[in-house]
């Protein structure tokens, strides 16, 4: 009985953004589903990207990983918040370099930058890179989410996961095949809020299930060792200043050298507004992360005064909340669990859409095709999209990691590295390629020295292990690379 409420509740919450995406999307175009027409509301981008931002992962994979223990048996505590302190850093560089970088020069497509800066070759890198990047950071977060829909509601009634997958992949395409970034800006809005209601509403159940106060519950997870931020160990993976410089290079990558970020950043009127916005967001983020890592914290307490016992990782939040919790409590998580999904897919989905029209269809070049006929083959992409990240969803499926937020954060150090060195580059030097055609060579010989040399690590710098930093080593050989391949300007 209440599986088919929880199922109800889904649906129900899908209706809703079709009634949103239906009235967003009237009289929209193209310039509407690329950057909303550059006419969206800098608060309202600024409180829908918490969610983007926050996705399924932090909903999910954060308070697991607060118990989850790591070298020498340690729980993780709250390691996770050295990277969201560097996570404030890079929000700083995006909103005063990045940004009036981005307006000056008017860009739809952020990648179109490499173009003008350092030519054709290295835009068309720079573009398929962020398509391969958000492509598997996208799915990851999806899957995540799915994922435990499948195990806690769907597997009882004999759902295959691959049906589950289509079901959701169809109902984010149909909300935002017409509307695209004008649309997103308004349910992201809806989503982050069931999203935040879901996590406040958390921890006050489980403070009021434990009899706990504020201050007292703060000593328990203390007593617990949960509230230990800082690792000063500099051989270990978490090491304070690996951390925070890696979560720094992470938002900068991630967020101001993403066209899914970017792209409703852009869409707000002004560069002004816009890094109100940037500004806003990334304090309130700070702030929201800290909250998750408290709930991860009251959960454990919660397992362990119930006598239940966890190894950690993405699975305890909805083990508890379905299981352990009152069912009243368990229609508030699906209903966020469902606000967390939505974002990780839809901006992403939208995102992928528009750099392959501009970047790689030429969208705004094309003088052969009329609005309709763009119109066509936006919606074609579309699809081919949405084909893309369910096969990627069945891998994740297929290799089933426990611990989904260090895939990502893995999988971002890879395929990131070679944005940052380009976006570097061409920001930080006046040099000239002299060598346009290695670039893609270059982009693609570095991720690979980087997975040599995070292997060997150990062995090489006395039992030092390569952790987050990995994505500064990957963009810095990027930009050596580069280096190489250029010459000083003639005059």
């Amino acid at each position: 009985m209440m599986a088919a409420w929880l199922l109800g509740i889904v649906l129900a919450y899908f209706l809703l953004l079709l009634v949103v995406a239906y009235r967003t999307s009237r009289h929209s175009d193209n310039d509407s589903f690329f950057i909303g027409n550059r006419r969206s509301n800098w608060m309202l981008v600024a409180f829908g990207m918490i969610g983007t931002s926050l996705s399924g992962v932090t909903f999910i994979s954060v308070p697991g990983t607060v118990g989850a223990t790591g070298p020498g048996g340690i729980p993780q505590a709250f390691g996770y918040f050295q990277v969201v302190i560097g996570y404030l850093l890079g929000y700083m560089v995006i909103a005063f370099v990045l940004l009036p970088l981005y307006y000056r020069m008017q860009l739809t497509s952020i990648y179109r930058y490499l173009r003008v800066r350092l030519g054709e070759s290295s835009y068309k890198t720079g573009a398929l890179f962020f398509i391969l990047s958000r492509t598997l950071g996208a799915t990851a977060r999806l899957y995540l989410v799915i994922n435990v829909l499948q195990l806690f509601l769907l597997d009882q009634w004999g759902v295959p996961f691959a049906v589950t997958t289509v079901v959701i992949l169809g109902m984010i395409l149909l909300y935002t095949l017409e509307g695209g970034v004008k649309t997103i800006v308004w349910t992201d809005t809806l989503q982050t809020s069931f999203m935040l209601i879901g996590l406040v509403v958390g921890v006050v159940y489980i403070l009021g299930h434990l009899h706990l106060g504020v201050g007292d519950a703060w000593a328990a997870l203390k007593g617990h060792g949960y509230t230990r931020v800082f690792t000063t160990d500099v051989r270990s993976p978490s090491f304070v200043l690996k951390q925070i410089l890696g979560g720094a290079f992470i938002t900068v990558t991630m967020t101001g050298l993403d066209q899914e970020m970017m792209q409703k950043n852009i869409s707000v009127r002004s560069v002004g507004d816009s890094q109100k916005n940037m500004m806003t967001f990334s304090l309130v983020m700070v702030l929201v992360s800290g909250l998750f890592l408290v709930l991860g914290g009251l959960l454990y307490l919660f397992a362990a005064a119930s006598g239940q016992h966890f190894a950690g990782g993405d699975d305890i939040f909805p083990s508890l909340a379905l299981h352990s919790f009152s069912p009243a409590f368990a229609l508030v998580f699906i209903i966020a669990l469902i606000s967390a999904l939505f974002p990780s897919a839809d901006g992403a989905m939208t995102a992928l859409t528009s750099s392959f029209c501009i970047d790689i269809l030429r969208f705004q070049e094309r003088t052969d095709m009329d609005e309709r006929t763009k119109r066509k083959k936006r919606m074609l992409v579309h699809g081919c999209v949405a084909v893309v990240f369910l096969l990627c969803i069945l891998v994740f499926h297929w290799v089933n990691d426990k611990s989904i937020i260090n895939v990502i954060l893995a999988l971002a150090s890879y395929t990131y590295g070679p944005l940052l060195g380009l976006f570097a580059f061409g920001i930080f030097t006046g040099r000239r390629l002299k060598y346009p055609k290695g670039v893609p060579w270059v982009c693609v010989a570095s991720p690979l020295v980087c997975y040599l040399l995070s292997a060997v690590s150990p062995i090489l710098f006395g039992g030092y292990k390569i952790g987050i930093e990995l994505l500064v080593i990957n963009g810095f050989l990027t930009f050596i690379g580069l280096f190489l391949l250029s010459e000083k300007p003639r005059v």
